[in-house]
């Protein structure tokens, strides 16, 4: 039997064998790959403004066909995007700090008119205002007549380092300033929106957790895009074999380079040799980030820079970002279970989509991709608000977060908050929730 069966498979048609393979694809890219996003919020005004106002979370994501594996999807969304879409050009401001460190801001205000709302955005680990999801954002915002600030962290952007402090994800100094002088500089009526993609996600959320007053007086709405939810998690899935270990030291690598080319540290007493050697983030922020932030180890500062378990600190209405097969996070790292009860804080999820890769349709567009597209939907309504209804839903937010009299969080975070677990969807029951979408 096995043998007639072996001459029948061997006699098939190429052409039947490629048809038969293509269309088992076509049922697996429909039943498993095509997906409505999961919308994890408690309910309330937030949530009700969200299924109102932002279309795309009622809609399926449709990833790139031939580009529906994380890391494809992660790998080819930064070429394709660096391919198609040119080099902006900015209005370049030089912020000197308290401490007279500098970073760059980079401003794009074409098309905007004089009440236009702004948005600042914090690119990723090494990111910078030229980087292609960057852009892609910064385009879909001005599009719709948002005007737009990229915050260059220090020594980046082209900037030389004029202190021995670089930046890292759990330190929201920097941002605070940053936000503060933006605000300064527009007009009273001209609402403040703040987005964070990846690492500078991160650090926005941070800001949002530890400066929440402030946070709420200066900005009206954030957004987070692929943030590494809890960081010891992300640190250690980056380092699997072998795909997912090639992306993470290639971001070693490219942490090794931007030290390599701040001079100021060409001085100091640190062994740069043996940190050039780095080949993952981890064991580069074990011998440089952590150290030079004052945390006695690294997990100190990943238990830190960890928002998983702060979600109930934050009080600027917050729209997030994740794909379920993000390489730099598990799926039973995303916090679904503390987004669903948390009136202020929704985690968008969507089946597949990579780390900031987001790629749909049969051959991506720079015109409009969905990461921007949920972006701009967002902060139009949010920032415009031509009628009133996202300052009434924030007005509502502010009083319940108030009407619960959360204290302060203190940075640094204390030992025995740092070791409090969040509850967590497993991954079936994740998967779960997709299958029933």
């Amino acid at each position: 039997m096995l043998y007639s069966m072996y001459c029948y498979l061997s006699n098939i048609p190429r052409w039947h064998a490629l048809a038969f393979a293509l269309g088992s694809y076509v049922v697996y890219y429909f039943i498993q790959v095509v997906k409505r996003p999961i919308l994890a919020c408690a309910d309330g005004p937030f949530k009700e403004f969200l299924q109102r106002n932002v279309p795309t979370l009622e809609m399926k994501f449709w990833p790139t066909f031939w580009c529906v594996e994380s890391r494809a999807q992660t790998v080819f969304a930064s070429i394709l995007r660096s391919q198609i879409i040119p080099n902006l050009n900015y209005r370049r401001e030089i912020l000197t700090l308290k401490d007279g460190g500098e970073v760059a801001l980079d401003w794009l205000e074409e098309n905007c008119g004089d009440d236009a709302p702004c948005i600042i955005i914090l690119p990723g680990l090494t990111g910078e205002s030229q980087a292609e999801y960057i852009k892609c954002l910064v385009i879909a915002a001005n599009n719709a007549g948002m005007r737009v600030v990229v915050f260059n962290n220090r020594g980046l952007g082209g900037i030389e380092l004029k202190t021995p402090r670089l930046y890292c994800a759990s330190n929201c100094e920097d941002l605070s300033e940053v936000v503060h002088h933006v605000r300064k500089n527009l007009a009273a009526h001209c609402k403040l929106g703040a987005a964070g993609i990846s690492m500078g996600g991160l650090i926005l959320g941070n800001y949002l957790v530890r400066k929440s007053d402030e946070a709420r007086k200066c900005l009206s709405a954030a957004k987070i895009i692929s943030a590494p939810w809890d960081v010891h998690k992300g640190t250690a899935n980056i380092e699997k074999p072998i795909l997912n270990s090639l992306l993470g030291r290639h971001l070693a690598s490219s942490l090794c380079r931007t030290l390599d080319n701040c001079k100021i540290y060409k001085d100091q007493d640190i062994d740069l040799d043996r940190i050039m050697s780095c080949k993952t983030i981890k064991e580069f922020d074990a011998l440089f980030t952590s150290k030079q932030f004052g945390y006695a180890h690294v997990d100190d500062y990943y238990s830190d820079a960890t928002l998983h378990n702060k979600l109930h600190y934050i009080s600027v209405p917050l729209l997030c970002l994740s794909a379920a097969d993000d390489p730099f996070q598990p799926l039973d790292a995303l916090p679904i279970k503390a987004a669903e009860e948390c009136t202020h804080v929704a985690i968008v999820v969507t089946a597949r989509g990579g780390h900031i890769g987001f790629l749909e349709g049969w051959w991506p567009s720079p015109k409009e991709q969905y990461m921007g597209r949920l972006f701009t939907e967002f902060f139009t309504k949010a920032l415009f608000d031509e009628d009133g209804h996202f300052e009434r839903t924030r007005n509502e937010l502010h009083q319940r977060f108030d009407d619960k009299k959360i204290s302060p969080l203190q940075a640094p975070i204390p030992q025995a908050i740092s070791k409090v677990t969040t509850p967590l969807l497993s991954t079936e029951e994740l998967v779960e929730k997709f299958m029933e979408m």
